[in-house]
C-alpha cells in the first residue's frame, strides 16, 4: 500500500509543480519522478532486498543529489537547500549499509525511503509560495499599467 500511495502523491505534487511551478520547481519534480521511475527499475527483486548495498539506488540517489544542488546553487529561493539536504541524508543510508553489512535490511530500506516524503512536501510549499509570488508581481504590473 505505501509503495501505491507514495506514487500518487509524488505525481500529484509533480503535476501541480508543473502547473503553477517556476523553473526551479519543474526541475526539481522531473528529478523526483525520474529518481523514483529509475530506482524502480535498479532496484533488487523483493527477496533480495536491501541484504546488500542497493548499488543501482545508490547510483540513482547521487544523480537526484546532483540534480537538487544544480538547482539549489542557482536558486534564490531557500526550499532547494533544503530538497537536497535531505537528499544528502538519504545518501548516509547506503554509507551506513556499506560501514556495517550487518544492519538490518529494514533499516536500511527505511532510511533510504524515509527522506522522499519531506522532499515532496518540500517541493510542494515551494511550489505553492513561487505561485503565490507570481500572482503577487501580476497583480502589482497590473495597478502599474
Amino acid at each position: 500500500m505505501a509503495p501505491l500511495l507514495f506514487r500518487i502523491f509524488l505525481i500529484a505534487v509533480a503535476l501541480y509543480a508543473f502547473w503553477r511551478g517556476g523553473r526551479d520547481e519543474r526541475v526539481v519534480a522531473t528529478t523526483c519522478v525520474l529518481g523514483a521511475l529509475l530506482t524502480h527499475l535498479s532496484i533488487s527483486p523483493v527477496a533480495q532486498r536491501y541484504d546488500q548495498i542497493e548499488l543501482g539506488t545508490f547510483l540513482v540517489d547521487v544523480a537526484v543529489l546532483a540534480g537538487f544542488t544544480m538547482v539549489a546553487l542557482r536558486s534564490n529561493r531557500f526550499w532547494p537547500l533544503w530538497a537536497a539536504g535531505l537528499q544528502l541524508t538519504t545518501l548516509l543510508g547506503h554509507i551506513m549499509k556499506g560501514v556495517n553489512q550487518e544492519l538490518l535490511p529494514q533499516a536500511y530500506g527505511a532510511a533510504l525511503q524515509f527522506w522522499s516524503y519531506p522532499i515532496l512536501l518540500i517541493l510542494l510549499v515551494g511550489t505553492y509560495r513561487a505561485h503565490q509570488r507570481s500572482r503577487q508581481e501580476q497583480g502589482k504590473l497590473a495597478e502599474a499599467g
